[in-house]
């Protein structure tokens, strides 16, 4: 398979306000997107990540480097009919229903008349607003203008999606709705380049993933590859036995309800605590093994900088 986007060594600096020096915002940014993944991409607030995906989009231009999107320049026309995008702070005409905005998208991209209503509707479906079609947007709660607003990503059925924070606002069924929308679109041979602050939802679903950091990227590759399954500690969770026969097997980390939990950092020290709360007759509530997560990475490539 080839490559979707291509970036390398992106550079882009701004004249904040009217102060005449240039701030750099993007320092160099180079990585790819290959058919069929769902690309990560992260980094802290001012990292560069929406300056990067407006320069791919042709927002912006870049003050150098090259990015080629479908084999193109993204300012060619032809670049952009298989691509579909949700910005950060999309602007919804909220006099129109539901059913009105697709369609009103739809025109935008010349589906022809007699595919649309078929189109929508099966989109309506996909993001679950058929109940909501026709009610007005201003009516819509934020997780509903995220659904609806990522239905608009997708009325052009594009090879290439591009979700700039596409789970803000949603609740926790919503956002699994999006990841298992975000997993089928994989599954049918698209392409995803998402944003999120919600590390956990990027390490469930991505295939590669860059962590960008003061215009630079810090971390780049396969998600299997930058997290390590090497157990860092196991947390044991247990009750009826004195906190003081614990000290010397791990640090407590809290008590509630009478129940003590233990971070144990040694392997070698937990089966001597199961056989010590025994022993004690105590109880074991629980034995978590835990291993390096995105978080963890993402938390120390940031406190690197």
């Amino acid at each position: 398979m080839g490559n979707v986007l291509e970036l390398r060594d992106v550079r882009k600096t701004f004249r904040p306000g009217f102060i005449p020096k240039k701030k750099e915002v993007l320092k160099g940014v180079s990585f790819t997107v290959a058919q069929g993944e769902i690309f990560g991409y992260l980094g802290p607030n001012g990292a560069g990540k929406t300056s990067t995906i407006k320069c791919v989009l042709g927002l912006i231009f870049p003050d150098a480097g090259s990015i080629s999107l479908f084999g193109r320049s993204p300012l060619d026309p032809r670049s952009k009919e298989k691509l579909g995008f949700l910005p950060e702070n999309p602007y919804f005409y909220d006099y129109l229903s539901a059913r009105e905005f697709l369609d009103f998208y739809a025109q935008l991209f010349r589906v022809p008349k007699a595919e649309r209503a078929g189109r929508i509707d099966r989109l309506l479906r996909l993001v679950d607003l058929e109940s909501a079609a026709d009610v007005h947007l201003r009516k819509f709660s934020r997780g509903m203008l995220q659904r609806v607003g990522l239905a608009q990503a997708l009325i052009n059925e594009p090879e290439f999606v591009i979700l700039d924070e596409p789970l803000g606002g949603l609740d926790p069924l919503g956002r699994k709705d999006i990841r298992d929308i975000i997993l089928g679109l994989r599954d049918a041979g698209k392409t995803v380049l998402f944003t999120s602050h919600i590390l956990q939802d990027i390490e469930m679903i991505c295939d590669h993933v860059a962590i960008v950091v003061g215009g630079r990227i810090q971390n780049l590759g396969r998600l299997s590859d930058l997290v390590s399954e090497k157990i860092l500690f196991t947390e044991v969770t247990v009750s009826g036995v004195d906190e003081e026969a614990l000290a010397r097997f791990g640090k407590r980390v809290s008590i509630r309800d009478g129940r003590i939990l233990l971070k144990v950092f040694d392997e070698a020290d937990v089966q001597p605590l199961l056989d010590a709360v025994r022993e004690r007759g105590g109880r074991i509530h629980a034995l978590v093994p835990r291993t390096q997560t995105l978080e963890d990475i993402f938390v120390e490539t940031v406190a690197r900088q």
